[in-house]
């Protein structure tokens, strides 16, 4: 944490001192993207999160919603990174559930590989009857 918790820090730099993102610039893209909300609403990098606002980050299939419990600039280790928020219970089973579902294969993202010969003509057929 810092030596003054009342030190104003930007967003960017402040989810890549919560080790969320590898790089600021990274911090600043998502931010930008639209994949990081304060308070329920887009936000820019220079915004200056305050003790106790709402985020909600979108990474790859999961989407968190922490809690900003201090505030810092300069990045540490994990531990003391992880002293910066708290991530809410229902956000940790929304993410939990979301898994379990990618893992069993719910969402249609495994298949049994490439089609044969035979499956292609089939598709290619299939496509041009409905077109």
């Amino acid at each position: 944490m810092s030596e003054n918790d009342d030190d104003k820090v930007r967003l960017d730099k402040w989810l890549w001192a919560a080790r969320f993102y590898k790089t600021r610039a990274l911090a600043k893209a998502a931010i930008e993207g639209g994949k990081v909300q304060m308070r329920g609403e887009r936000c820019k990098p220079g915004k200056e999160p305050r003790v106790g606002d709402e985020l909600t980050l979108r990474t790859g299939y999961d989407e968190r919603t922490v809690v900003v419990r201090a505030l810092s600039g300069v990045r540490r280790g994990a531990p003391e990174a992880q002293a910066l928020y708290e991530e809410t219970a229902d956000s940790i089973a929304r993410r939990e559930q979301a898994a379990a579902l990618r893992k069993a294969g719910a969402l249609g993202l495994a298949t049994d590989g490439r089609p044969s010969k035979k499956q292609r003509r089939d598709l290619h057929r299939f496509r041009a009857e409905h077109d």
